[in-house]
């Protein structure tokens, strides 16, 4: 994933064709078979402080993972370096700053295949060389998942059990990631998303926006420019096609990612303001409340609250309804007298 604001290949993002799709498949299956017989190496970078701003780095507020088709990945971190050659997998855990460098071989290019995560939508994209060592989207999709937290339960725990020992890890590990990998298959297979029913500039507009949010200079007139066309050409347009105004969309994005670290990042407010794009923490308090009807502080409160009062209360969940008598023995009801209990 390029760092914010580089002027590549992603600003002329298209959507993939059922032939990229096909290979997509393909890519799954074969990084299915592998883990299967065990040959799949997993790359996970050690625990460092997360959303940290380094000098040629960037983060996510979500895991990413990438699987090495072709040439190899030299990920930098801010504790190590290495390298993902062909036929490897790297899950970089949320908030863990990186930089990338495309090595292509002498005889293939280079390519890999990335998959993001954002609010109920997952991207996956084949990347490419756009320019020397530099790796940015060749094609992409978004796909609507509704069970986007199981996505992010199997990669987190994935990278979690990478990292400890025990003697039943490795078989927990190819056990997670067969599980991971089968649902992108599936996804591939059966996924649609709103995000691709746009064409032209909409779409790369909204790939732009999901992928560079937290660039305190992403605008209207910034997007308009690397689009090649006019601020109100690009306004007009995306209001026509979606009913919602550009501007708009771009804070949506940014509240939206503010959320997922208000939820589970412990960072101020101000530092979360300045990592979701926002210049000023004082306006980001302003446009969240617009939104959400709260301030950032209020809403951290009420998860807090929320949290705790459901975690002092043992319950037993059912489909349709919490039963809050966890642990309560109920007591034999005695039959009257002259009616025995059969």
């Amino acid at each position: 994933m390029s760092a914010p604001g580089a002027p590549l290949a992603l600003f002329t993002a298209r959507s993939m064709s059922a032939g990229n799709r096909a290979d997509m498949r393909q890519a799954f299956d074969q990084a299915l078979k592998q883990a299967e017989h065990n040959r799949l190496t997993l790359r996970v970078p050690h625990e460092v402080k997360q959303i940290q701003n380094r000098r040629g780095m960037h983060y996510h507020y979500r895991p990413e993972l990438f699987l090495q088709l072709q040439g190899a990945t030299e990920f930098s971190f801010p504790r190590e370096n290495f390298r993902l050659n062909a036929g490897e997998i790297c899950i970089i855990p949320a908030g863990v700053p990186h930089g990338e460098i495309a090595c292509p071989e002498t005889d293939r290019p280079f390519r890999n295949l990335v998959a993001g995560f954002y609010n109920n939508t997952l991207s996956l994209h084949f990347a490419h060389e756009a320019r020397p060592g530099k790796p940015d989207i060749e094609v992409i999709e978004f796909f609507d998942a509704p069970n986007l937290d199981v996505f992010l339960v199997l990669a987190n725990t994935t990278a979690q059990t990478h990292n400890m020992h025990g003697p039943a890890r490795d078989t927990v590990l190819k056990g997670l990631l067969l599980a991971l990998l089968g649902l992108f298959r599936n996804i591939v297979e059966t996924g649609t998303g709103e995000l691709n029913s746009d064409i032209g500039k909409v779409f790369q507009a909204k790939c732009l926006v999901r992928e560079q949010f937290a660039n305190s200079e992403l605008s209207v007139h910034h997007i308009a420019e690397l689009l090649g066309c006019s601020p109100d050409y690009l306004s007009h347009l995306f209001h026509l096609e979606t009913k919602e105004r550009l501007t708009r969309y771009i804070q949506r994005i940014r509240i939206d990612g503010s959320i997922l670290a208000l939820e589970t990042a412990a960072l101020t407010i101000s530092e979360i303001a300045y990592a979701s794009g926002f210049a000023d923490p004082a306006y980001f308090a302003r446009v969240f409340k617009q939104h959400k009807g709260v301030t950032p502080q209020k809403y951290r409160l009420q998860l807090e609250a929320q949290r705790q009062q459901q975690d002092e209360q043992p319950k037993t969940v059912y489909f349709d309804h919490l039963d809050f008598t966890h642990g309560v023995p109920h007591k034999k009801e005695t039959p009257p007298a002259g009616n025995p209990a059969e």
